[in-house]
């Protein structure tokens, strides 16, 4: 009898300082081992993007933080697709000559990469992002118009038939701040990531299609001594390449509404054995000092197993026992990658250590 696709999450969440998938497509590595070794592999941009970097990972798939939260809730299924048609906003605060730099490179993923680009759209206000820093250093930011955001969105769904939407955002140029020079050496919090966050939030959870964002920003000064984690973001003038082809291929979210609390994705099958629901995730990887997020509270209520690699240090402390989580605990990305081995084989982990206790027998009364 064939066994169900052994299903993997992995998540790195988004502006907290991560030593590994913090910084520029950095935890892309772990994705590409996790996936050598399961069917599917869930995880979200923070992971997959690389600036102009990037690797094709065919049973991997690309959802956004919003989206992901809501499918491990059970609320929306993933539907996988061959293509997506993916449409571009362009920020009306970008400069004309950063602008055209965004224009080239989506241009450049059409004619090299053969990617499926509708027209552009500009919003008709400035967007206004502001950055933010919490008191625990993670970061998080404002976006001034999302009204026009919202607009420009939809001119792209209704007009140009865009089934997924990229967002190029002017940010703050901050070429002095402490903050950026920590990150650029690989030892700081991504300030942008936290205001990426939020803008495509807004569009996936308003209109249900899979969004990703590249901020605009001036290139830097050269840096001698840049972290090699980061230097994926110095290679050109613009970080739209990876979202591009995340996004071309991005599942669609399945969103079904159910009426009363007999009626829910756990005790309904599909009538499409195409679509992933939450229930078909066998095990979920997490830093294990970042286990407070919305997705991995509801994954950690099912039959999932829950991998924390201590080694993934974060601006966070919030382990798993915190919680009332149970997890397995690992030093590192390599120890979660023997265990998933185990894991899809049926293996005990307990089979695999020298000593081996006897079975107890329980009390009957």
């Amino acid at each position: 009898m064939n066994q169900r696709p052994y299903t993997v999450v992995l998540i790195v969440p988004t502006g907290i300082g991560a030593s590994i998938g913090g910084y520029a497509g950095d935890a892309l590595p772990v994705a590409r081992a996790i996936a050598q070794i399961c069917d599917r592999l869930i995880t979200h941009p923070n992971v997959l993007n690389g600036a102009q970097l990037y690797w094709n990972l065919p049973n991997a798939f690309y959802v956004e933080g919003y989206g992901l939260d809501k499918f491990a809730a059970g609320s929306w299924g993933l539907r996988p697709v061959h293509q997506n048609r993916v449409g571009l906003i362009l920020d009306q605060g970008i400069e004309p000559d950063l602008r055209l730099r965004h224009l080239q490179a989506a241009d450049a993923t059409r004619a090299t990469l053969g990617l499926n680009l509708t027209d552009y759209v500009v919003t008709d206000a400035p967007l206004q992002v502001e950055l933010r820093t919490a008191a625990s250093g993670a970061s998080w930011g404002t976006i001034g118009n999302p009204d026009s955001l919202l607009r420009a969105a939809e001119v792209l769904i209704k007009q140009a038939g865009a089934e997924a939407i990229a967002v190029v955002a002017r940010f703050p140029d901050e070429t002095d701040d402490e903050a950026l020079q920590a990150y650029r050496h690989g030892q700081g919090v991504d300030s942008l990531a936290g205001a990426e966050a939020v803008i495509s939030h807004l569009i996936v959870r308003t209109f249900h299609i899979p969004c990703a964002h590249a901020p605009a920003l001036m290139p830097l000064p050269l840096d001698p001594d840049l972290s090699p984690r980061s230097a994926a973001e110095e290679l050109g003038y613009t970080f739209l390449p990876c979202i591009l082809v995340g996004l071309s291929r991005a599942p669609q979210f399945v969103v079904k509404y159910y009426t009363s609390k007999a009626a829910s994705p756990s005790n309904i099958t599909s009538s499409d054995p195409c679509e992933i629901w939450a229930e078909a995730v066998d095990a979920v990887v997490v830093p294990a000092t970042a286990c407070g997020g919305s997705a991995l509270l509801n994954f950690s209520q099912s039959r999932t197993q829950i991998i924390a690699v201590e080694e993934n240090q974060t601006a966070m402390q919030v382990f798993p026992e915190y919680l009332g989580i149970k997890a397995m605990r690992v030093k590192s990305y390599l120890e979660a990658l023997g265990f998933l081995v185990a894991h899809r084989a049926g293996i005990s982990v307990d089979a695999l250590n020298p000593s081996l206790s006897s079975l107890h027998r329980l009390s009957s009364s």
